[in-house]
């Protein structure tokens, strides 16, 4: 078998496309392959999909993946058919997509190193391309597999906001809590956001009158937005905001309690962690804390009560256990915590929703951890786009339609 029939068989040629030349540099590590057709070939027309004859060419080069060390280069003169109903058309070829430098294989190589966490700066290192080439591919694949989403389905939701740079520049994330994957990332944090996600589920085949369920922070602008523009759905509020709310009061009363207990310097997360996370040394002060009279241990304590109602069996007695605490607190003589207990008093249906929905942002907020990992590795995004591209690489199950890295498939 002769060289160019290997590399035929390589790049998965077919008919009437042929390797015509190879030229190899040592000095420049770089191959060269030109791919021609024999005259009188008829190709595809993209338009009427008949065997049309060539009516001219365009030159084209293409990167490919390496041979080897070895940077890859495809030429081609690119046919044009004389279409009977449209008029004079590029033939789409076999190794690459429309408009593309590079075939499709060293898509998929530029999409899998960004799927395993690879920054556009990084594979453009590996590739020796500069990164505004890497960010083309990403975002044209990205928006390609979105358009094909389906969110008919849908019927549970979650949001959350996370931010995109310094200065409170937020984007909000909306997740398919069902199939556990982003769905939409707008920029913003307001209720506006809420009208963009449902334009954008309608624009999928989803409808607003089919989410029911939607898990979401105690942001007015949230509650707002839900309640404008997805009205048959149900909110709960998150337990992990929940939590947080309670703990900062926690922490809050510590700051205050600690300028005439210096004991409490160095303990801020003693009493932000669960006890079963704390390590022994901890677990030692904790007890020695709480033995006296602080209002940081009476803080921490009602926090404990809060988090001991939301286990599994409680569902039942939830309305009067949650009332019982709200008491406690609003008796506690501590103004945070006072605070925090009319905070969750003023959302109270959203709060107790979750033992009949069962829905959280846990995932979500897992996904903001990755998202936000992300950023610190690229030291940020240029632009908006960039980041909600890298936010649906990393949470969205895209399917980008691209060959295996196995050479012998063809779009």
């Amino acid at each position: 078998m002769q060289t160019h029939q290997l590399f035929e068989l390589a790049l998965g040629l077919k008919a009437p496309w042929t390797v015509s030349k190879i030229e190899f540099s040592e000095k420049d590590n770089r191959l060269d392959l030109w791919l021609d057709f024999p005259e009188g070939s008829k190709f595809a027309c993209p338009v009427c999909g008949q065997g049309c004859g060539v009516y001219d060419t365009e030159p084209r080069t293409w990167r490919h993946l390496n041979f080897f060390q070895h940077q890859t280069y495809l030429h081609a003169r690119v046919p044009r058919t004389d279409c009977p109903q449209d008029k004079i058309k590029t033939v789409e070829v076999p190794w690459a997509r429309s408009g593309s430098g590079f075939t499709l294989l060293m898509d998929a190589f530029i999409l899998a190193l960004a799927q395993h966490g690879m920054t556009p700066a990084q594979i453009g290192r590996i590739i020796d391309e500069h990164d505004t080439r890497v960010w083309r591919v990403l975002r044209h694949y990205v928006d390609e597999a979105r358009a094909r989403k389906d969110y008919s389905e849908v019927r549970a939701v979650g949001m959350d906001e996370t931010s995109k740079a310094r200065g409170h520049q937020y984007v909000t994330v909306f997740m398919d809590l069902g199939e556990r994957e982003i769905m939409f990332v707008t920029d913003g944090k307001d209720a506006e956001t809420v009208k963009r996600f449902r334009e954008d589920l309608e624009a999928h085949g989803g409808k607003a009158e089919n989410i029911q369920e939607v898990c979401l922070d105690m942001s007015n602008a949230f509650i707002n937005g839900v309640e404008a523009y997805l009205p048959e759905a149900q909110m709960t509020f998150d337990n992990f905001h929940l939590a947080q709310i309670v703990s900062q009061a926690v922490d809050e009363v510590r700051r205050q309690e600690q300028a005439n207990h210096p004991e409490l310097a160095g303990t801020r997360y003693i009493w932000l962690k669960n006890q079963w996370n704390l390590t022994e040394h901890q677990t030692l002060t904790l007890e020695r804390l709480r033995g006296g009279h602080l209002k940081t241990a009476k803080a921490y304590l009602l926090r404990n009560v809060f988090q001991d109602i939301f286990l599994p069996g409680n569902k039942d007695q939830a309305p009067r256990l949650l009332q019982q605490w709200y008491f406690w607190a609003t008796h506690s003589r501590i103004t945070p915590m006072i605070e925090a207990a009319k905070t969750i008093k003023r959302h109270w249906d959203g709060v107790l929703r979750w033992f009949s929905s069962r829905i959280s942002n846990g995932l979500l907020e897992a996904m903001n951890g990755l998202i936000q990992s992300a950023k610190r590795k690229s030291r940020g995004f240029r632009s908006l786009r960039n980041f909600t591209t890298i936010i649906y690489l990393i949470g969205s199950n895209l399917d980008f339609h691209l060959p295996s890295m196995c050479p012998t498939h063809t779009k």
